[in-house]
């Protein structure tokens, strides 16, 4: 990791490289703070939405000649919003990687917004809710989302409301990109076959004249619990239960990887074990980690029969009320050897890499080293992640389920089964 590289502009850019010499390609993208969790209520959907409208056109190229200007040399260019990031990124070959840049800095900065578009996009945008809408194991992830962080941003949907989105004014979007796109909220990052002082060079050129800020702070992400179930008629349901976790980067983030991926990370995790091959109660069955900046959820996601839901909850909760007392050795080290294996295996995408060095700019100002990564997982102890799984089984759960009316028991039955 000796490779990476780091240089802010005067405008307070940070840009940082991760160089791998041996390969003929450069992934590039510019990872802003400004996403979903910066809105108002009034305004939910704008980060997104934001996004979007970057790709319609700057005074310099039309929408097609923005996506031509990339897909013309092979390359592909695409973006996605995030709860408290908003990316944009490309991969070219070598020889591409300053075209790459150019169209990037583009459209953070030049972007028209123009009214024509604007209205067009509102109804993509619509479009793309009602088919999250439609795939339910989507929904019941944003339920839960909203029930462990009720009334606050960070429970709002990323994708924002369609009555917001399809009345949003362009004063919205405007507004948006004038209060978080400038050079406090950027980091340019590369990874591939792309030298650091050239990527400096660049953006010198093209990002110099960015206005200087400071990224806006965060009201402090307040975690809940409860339940939302909504009916459906569909032939499974989709059952998701967590708990509140811990904040990305932290040293119980790094722990609850290692629990998460013994408990429900894979085929030969307890969960699929136990739920899925001996049981037979569920075809899919995992747990997931959502890591913020100052908090976290640790969830279990379920999909099963609407006939097997009451004997599903009950084994589901008698299993992770025996976990902490019954961690084994064996597991633990399987489930770090996994984690270590996925890290290590992820760099050797050029894509990967930009996305890990630019994230960790951007929420901590600095890029934890693989061998640092490394040594936070082989930390972790059987103590320690007891210790862990008995502080996160204790708050309060989150419940959402989206699917048909079931006899599946109540909230409060099940908090007194996960508090027993």
């Amino acid at each position: 990791m000796n490779d990476i590289k780091i240089t802010a502009l005067a405008n307070g850019v940070r840009i940082v490289t991760d160089e791998m010499p041996a390969v003929e390609s450069v992934s590039v993208g510019a990872w802003v703070r400004a996403g979903a969790r910066f809105e108002t209520d009034e305004f939910n959907g704008v980060a997104h939405l934001l996004e979007h409208m970057m790709f319609k056109g700057t005074p310099r190229r039309t929408a097609l000649q923005i996506a031509e200007a990339i897909e013309d040399v092979g390359g592909h260019i695409n973006a996605y919003t995030a709860r408290e990031v908003t990316a944009y990124y490309a991969k070219v070959l070598k020889e591409d990687a300053a075209l790459a840049v150019d169209v990037i800095a583009d459209i953070l900065q030049n972007s028209l917004f123009d009214e024509d578009e604007l209205s067009r996009e509102r109804s993509v945008v619509l479009q793309e809710i009602g088919q999250a809408y439609d795939t339910p194991d989507d929904v019941v992830f944003d339920h839960f989302q909203s029930t462990a962080f009720p009334d606050q941003p960070l429970g709002r949907p990323v994708l924002g409301r369609p009555d917001i989105v399809g009345q949003m004014p362009r004063d919205a979007v405007v507004g948006f990109h004038g209060r978080h796109y400038h050079g406090g909220s950027i980091v340019l990052a590369a990874a591939g076959n792309m030298p650091h002082a050239a990527l400096v060079a660049l953006a010198e050129t093209h990002l110099s004249h960015l206005v200087a800020g400071e990224a806006e702070p965060l009201s402090p992400a307040r975690y809940a619990g409860g339940e939302r179930r909504e009916t459906r008629e569909l032939e499974q349901v989709h059952f998701v239960l967590g708990f509140q976790g811990a904040p990305v980067g932290s040293d119980d983030y790094y722990a609850l990887s290692v629990l998460s991926n013994l408990f429900g990370g894979g085929m030969s995790s307890r969960l699929f074990q136990e739920i899925r091959e001996r049981r037979g109660l569920v075809y899919s069955i995992d747990t997931f980690l959502s890591a913020f900046s100052d908090n976290g959820v640790f969830g279990i996601y379920a999909g099963t029969d609407p006939d097997l839901i009451e004997e599903l909850v009950p084994a589901l909760c008698g299993e992770i009320a025996g976990l902490a007392g019954s961690l084994r050795e064996e597991e633990i080290a399987r489930a770090r050897t996994q984690l270590k294996s996925n890290l290590l295996m992820g760099m050797e995408s050029t894509g990967a890499r930009a996305e890990r060095v630019g994230q960790q700019m951007l929420l901590y100002d600095r890029v934890v080293s693989v061998d640092e990564l490394v040594e936070k997982i082989e930390n972790v102890t059987r103590e320690s992640l007891a210790g862990l799984a008995q502080r996160v089984f204790a708050t309060q759960p989150s419940l959402a389920t989206v699917g048909p009316e079931t006899a599946m028991e109540s909230f409060d039955t099940i908090s007194r089964r996960l508090a027993a």
